[in-house]
């Protein structure tokens, strides 16, 4: 793979020539899953993406989502790779990768300019953008991503649209997701070493919302949790917008910990019984529901560890209400007011725990229902699960935005300003900036 010039341009539209497919690599603590999507993959009709070849491995190198040991990575994202490219039946060069590493944090950045009484001119819009572009400061940080929440025409709020319309200032809300510069780096080595192009870095819960949201839940209001091996992240959305993004490094793979620690038993043994007879809520006759795990230690003396299935549920409730409690917490001492009709959606491996929705549902005081893939109905099942939503989304976000502010391309030189502005750059000029506007407002 090494050597050749990439096949894909986040860039231009999918499906031009400077765009014959997109390859997503969804980088966790558990699994590293690719999916790639040819240019006929998009389906415009009705909004959905089919997936050509999809791979999916143990993760290796990886803890709470960054990576620790660069061969070790470097091989599986290699042979998960090689895995898709077999299934689609085309060669890759270039991937988009999804991560929730490098304790991913959204800013808010408010710029305002004087109009004079005029109509809004894609001019003014592109000033802007400019302007708040030029007040991102993030030291350490990498932005990945840069979208427009709303607009304002003096006292006119949330507008979508602004063209047009006359006032004495015009203002924009931009939110910055970004990530350590760091883990970015660290990120961007390994994939040389896979002899992969990195072409652009996504944050997993906001691709993991696309794929798992509906239309209604953008526009209305939603909260969507992405429960990883590793790591615990949010995006908050309402009025097609993101509002917000949440990490913590906490994910399923300390309730294995929390299992091997409490009931004396191998990592591998406490994955099994969290996996097969794992809960978060109270059930029916498990005081008297023995279970047997191996025990800890290389002893062929030694007995199988034997718990009732109640200390089971003890030992996993706590840690996944404590991880949604602060969660929560989080979002509210952001300054994030989750509105009564805002739903709750819970995406990634370690959702589909038994109880962890209904244990949601009391943490939220709401309903909350589990996600899944929503417009690439062709997978086949062993990636159609909650677990898989990042990587579709990543081909969704490609296909059909959300656009961002900034290219993917010049978001990976880390430095942006007001010269990346659509029309303001180098070369840059109106039309541009209109075309930009068009396909975002």
């Amino acid at each position: 793979m090494a050597g050749r010039r990439p096949e894909l341009s986040l860039d231009g539209a999918v499906g031009s020539s400077r765009a014959p497919l997109v390859a997503a690599l969804d980088i966790g603590h558990s699994k590293m899953a690719c999916f790639i999507m040819k240019a006929d993959g998009v389906r415009h009709a009705d909004r959905t993406v089919r997936v050509a070849g999809v791979g999916h491995v143990q993760s290796r190198g990886v803890q709470q989502g960054m990576i620790v040991d660069m061969e070790g990575a470097a091989q599986a994202i290699g042979h998960v790779v090689e895995r898709a490219e077999r299934a689609a039946g085309v060669p890759v060069t270039g991937v988009m990768v999804s991560t929730s590493a490098g304790r991913m944090q959204s800013h808010r950045v408010r710029a305002r300019v004087s109009l004079g009484a005029n109509p809004v001119s894609d001019a003014d819009l592109a000033r802007a953008i400019g302007l708040a572009l030029d007040k991102i400061r993030l030291p350490d940080r990498r932005p990945i991503h840069v979208l427009p929440v709303a607009w304002s025409v003096d006292d006119a709020r949330g507008v979508r649209d602004p063209r047009a319309m006359r006032g004495n200032s015009l203002e924009l809300d931009l939110l910055v997701v970004s990530m350590a510069e760091t883990a970015f780096l660290s990120l961007s080595h390994c994939l040389e070493l896979a002899h992969l192009d990195l072409q652009g870095v996504v944050a997993a819960p906001v691709t993991s919302a696309l794929a798992a949201l509906e239309d209604d839940e953008m526009d209305l209001g939603a909260l969507c949790i992405d429960m990883g091996g590793g790591t615990t992240t949010a995006t908050v959305w309402s009025g097609r917008s993101l509002l917000h993004v949440e990490s913590l490094n906490v994910g399923g793979d300390h309730v294995t910990s929390d299992i091997a620690r409490g009931l004396s038993t191998s990592r591998a043994g406490a994955e099994r019984l969290k996996t097969l007879h794992g809960s978060a809520m109270a059930s029916a006759n498990e005081d008297r529901e023995l279970l047997e795990a191996p025990p800890r230690g290389e002893d062929p003396s030694a007995g199988a560890v034997v718990v009732p299935r109640a200390m089971l549920k003890s030992v996993i409730a706590p840690r996944v209400e404590e991880t949604l409690e602060i969660l929560r917490d989080r979002i509210r001492s952001g300054g994030i007011a989750l509105d009564p009709g805002t739903s709750v959606v819970l995406t990634g491996g370690a959702s589909q725990l038994n109880g962890v929705r209904e244990l949601a549902v009391r943490v939220f005081d709401r309903p909350v229902r589990l996600g899944r893939p929503q417009r690439a109905p062709h997978l086949a099942d062993a990636a159609s699960g909650p677990a898989f939503c990042a990587a579709a989304g990543s081909l969704l976000k490609a296909a059909y935005g959300p656009r961002e502010s900034v290219s993917a391309r010049r978001l990976m030189t880390r430095q942006i300003s007001a010269a990346d502005a659509p029309g303001l750059g180098e070369g840059g000029v109106i039309a541009r900036a209109a075309d930009w506007l068009r396909r975002n407002l």
